[in-house]
């Protein structure tokens, strides 16, 4: 009985400890509640005007050019615009400052997915069932892209 209580005691503690990163989106991820900071750009992207929000995000990124939310938007943005190369080169970028951005891995699945490459996408996969200890929307999102995928080009 002693055990559960401190293991229930610590489970909490930590919750609490987490909260803070989750009360802005968790760093520019797949959805969910919204970093402020990133809002402008999540509007643009919002109303699908791609190429604002990749010319305000590469602005944005002349003083912040390490910042993982800001790359892992311009990926997106780019992907959005069917420019996959460049969007890969982001995406990428992201992960190396980043290796567990939660948004980042799921919208990378997403873009392996469009370039028909079902094993890397469920590479990122693991990474968010890794990281998501407890579930999380990036992974459930990226599983239902790869549920959907299968069920699209299976013969």
């Amino acid at each position: 009985m002693h055990k559960i209580t401190i293991l229930l005691i610590t489970l909490a503690i930590n919750g609490m400890a987490l909260a803070p990163l989750y009360a802005d989106g968790g760093g520019g991820g797949g959805g969910g509640n919204r970093n402020s900071r990133l809002e402008p750009f999540q509007q643009l992207i919002d109303d699908e005007d791609y190429r604002g929000a990749i010319s305000e995000l590469e602005k944005a990124l002349v003083e912040a050019p390490e910042d993982a939310d800001l790359l892992n938007l311009l990926a997106y943005s780019y992907r959005k615009s069917m420019r996959f190369d460049v969007a890969l080169d982001y995406y990428r970028k992201a992960l190396q400052i980043d290796p567990e951005h939660r948004g980042a891995n799921e919208y990378l699945g997403e873009l392996y997915l469009q370039m028909d490459r079902l094993d890397l996408a469920l590479k990122r996969l693991e990474v968010l069932d890794k990281d998501c200890f407890f579930g999380c929307e990036e992974f459930d999102e990226l599983e239902e892209a790869i549920e959907t995928y299968r069920s699209q080009n299976s013969s």
